[in-house]
């Protein structure tokens, strides 16, 4: 339908492993900011240092979490780019054959996929 949604999605760029994603109908800071809270109740990411493009929203979550960040447009991030597009070409395929179905149910699609990609 006509609804969009935004994937946000932590992965350590040393083993491309999924840590969390969750999708969110709109991009702001306190939405970062719930994203980060619930990453930090999975993993320990006190101490991490999270690569991010120049997303206002999740810079500013950052900041206001008072976690460590490094705007980067190459480099190591470039790796977790190609876990979010290879993300993104299955989601793709996923929306074509499923572009009606609840947010929950994408959601619970997107959980099962990051298993399937950090056991592959």
């Amino acid at each position: 339908n006509d609804e969009q949604y935004w994937l946000y999605a932590a992965v350590d760029p040393e083993t491309n492993r999924i840590l969390h994603s969750r999708l969110f109908p709109t991009y702001t800071i306190p939405i970062a900011r719930e994203f980060l809270t619930e990453l930090a109740e999975k993993h320990d990411v006190e101490d991490a240092l999270f690569l991010v493009d120049d997303a206002d929203d999740l810079i500013g979550g950052l900041r206001r979490e008072n976690y460590s960040y490094r705007v980067e447009q190459h480099g190591f991030r470039n790796s977790v780019e190609r876990v979010l597009r290879e993300v993104e070409r299955r989601t793709s395929s996923f929306s074509n054959c499923f572009s009606h179905v609840d947010p929950p149910t994408a959601e619970t699609w997107l959980q099962a996929h990051a298993v399937w990609w950090n056991h592959a």
